[in-house]
């Protein structure tokens, strides 16, 4: 019996390694619960124009050698992107797999199709207001299994929100960089 148990808990350990790095996603359709991910919202001292570009480019053009090992781009066309994230995770990484849509210049949205859970949508919101753009990212997120998928989705939640923020900084930055010199100029 003592091995039985043992080998249960080797595959549960095999399972959750499996769904924490993105390479299982249980999407069974029953007991679905959503959370909301966000609103993370802030004002970016640049135009809205400026801060899709940002956030476009590495999906639609070129993606940077810095951010190799965050984002690779599997396919792309002129107003969408099927790429793959990579988030640290602890001591693993987290792989997802997400649609990118654009719609210029005031939305981006994004939309798992692989990861620690089975469902998430997020979009970007640039809207203009007097002192650069209003940008408002916002989501949500959702899990199976009644209050066991809601306690994992909150275990995911957490660190998802925090690299969300990460990246708007990364974003509000470059924003305000790029804005400052062409208001030099």
């Amino acid at each position: 019996m003592s091995r039985l148990f043992a080998l249960l808990l080797a595959a549960l350990a095999g399972v959750y390694v499996l769904v924490v790095r993105g390479a299982l996603t249980l999407d069974l359709g029953i007991g679905r619960r959503t959370r909301p991910l966000g609103p993370l919202s802030r004002t970016i001292a640049a135009p809205p124009e400026v801060i899709f570009d940002i956030v476009a480019a590495p999906y639609l053009g070129r993606t940077p050698r810095a951010m190799r090992d965050k984002l690779q781009v599997w396919e792309r066309s002129s107003d969408m992107a099927l790429a793959a994230h990579f988030t640290s995770a602890g001591r693993l990484t987290t792989t997802t797999v997400e649609t990118v849509r654009f719609e210029r210049p005031h939305r981006v949205s994004f939309r798992l199709l692989r990861g620690p859970v089975p469902h998430v949508v997020e979009t970007y919101e640039l809207q203009s207001v007097a002192d650069g753009t209003e940008f408002v990212y916002s989501g949500e997120l959702g899990t199976d299994l009644w209050r066991l998928g809601q306690w994992w989705g909150e275990r995911v939640a957490v660190p998802w929100e925090r690299a969300v923020a990460s990246s708007i900084d990364a974003i509000q930055a470059e924003a305000e960089r790029r804005s400052q010199g062409t208001r030099r100029h």
